[in-house]
């Protein structure tokens, strides 16, 4: 049976030569992309920044209420398709979203090193990456078998193959799929198929690509469960991030202790962090995860 382990835990994310988080404060955070600077708001940085003045090439100013609107104001030239950056082999391009994000998620990055950690030297592994976004973490999980990278948004896709041409893994064993994650997943249920690793990354709300209406509070409990029917007692993980919601990742890991009490393994939850660069950078935390693993 499945241990959950109370007492939760911070994955906290380091710079890379790509990416850094400059500075927090007030209520915004300054981060780098490669060679430019961007502000974006950040609610949970309720401290005062270590610098007053920040110097940036663009800032996304929020609209008049959480749950939407906003747009980029810029101080200098941005390039507008975008420009390229890496983290490990993998190569991507960041660009300045509509929604206030720049085409990756670089708290994710201790997630990909854990899933990398949980597969070892394997390499016909089977994974499967729900709500996928523009392929960085299925890149970073192609080198262990085959993935399956499933997103609704056709856009979001098309990016993720351009970011594996980019990467130069092109040749890769992933397949590429627009389809509503929680629709594809019951169907793989219904196949019988099975994973070796699952990672899911579901917003808290959402549409499919037939106008499927996703709500998170309401859907997440059958996707856990059809995840579960994916996966067995050889099998290694299954990674949860949760991002903007008012909910405890002790939530998430009690979901998963219920849906995962017939197989071997750990379950543990907590935040997922970036520190700021520099001495002493504080831990700025971005989202909450629970995840399950098993060393077989």
């Amino acid at each position: 049976m499945a241990e959950l382990a109370e007492t939760p835990l911070v994955m906290a994310g380091e710079g890379w030569a790509d990416y850094g988080l400059v500075d927090s404060g007030h209520g915004r955070k300054l981060e780098r992309y490669g060679d430019y600077r961007f502000i974006r708001p950040e609610p949970q940085a309720m401290w005062a920044p270590r610098v007053a003045e920040w110097q940036a090439h663009g800032e996304f100013v929020p609209g008049s209420d959480e749950d939407g609107g906003g747009r980029w104001q810029f101080a200098q030239d941005v390039p507008p398709d975008g420009w390229p950056l890496g983290w490990d082999n993998v190569r991507f391009t960041a660009q300045c979203t509509p929604f206030r994000h720049l085409g990756f998620f670089p708290d994710m990055a201790p997630v990909w090193r854990w899933m990398g950690e949980q597969l070892g030297e394997r390499t016909e592994a089977t994974l499967l990456n729900l709500f996928g976004y523009t392929g960085v973490g299925s890149l970073a999980l192609s080198r262990f078998g085959q993935v399956a990278h499933v997103d609704a948004s056709k856009k979001s896709v098309a990016q993720a193959r351009e970011n594996a041409a980019l990467s130069g893994m092109e040749d890769r064993p992933i397949r590429w799929l627009v389809d509503d994650a929680a629709k594809f997943a019951a169907r793989e249920v219904r196949r019988e198929r099975r994973y070796d690793g699952i990672i899911l990354d579901p917003p808290k709300f959402g549409r499919g690509p037939g106008g499927e209406v996703w709500r998170l509070e309401e859907g997440l409990p059958g996707l856990v469960g059809d995840c579960r029917q994916l996966l067995d007692d050889e099998s290694r993980f299954l990674f949860l991030t949760v991002y903007a919601v008012r909910m405890s990742s002790l939530a998430l890991g009690g979901l998963l202790a219920e849906r995962f009490a017939d197989l071997p393994g750990t379950i543990e939850h907590g935040d997922l962090a970036v520190r700021e660069d520099g001495q002493g950078g504080r831990l700025l935390p971005t989202a909450i995860f629970a995840r399950w693993s098993n060393p077989g």
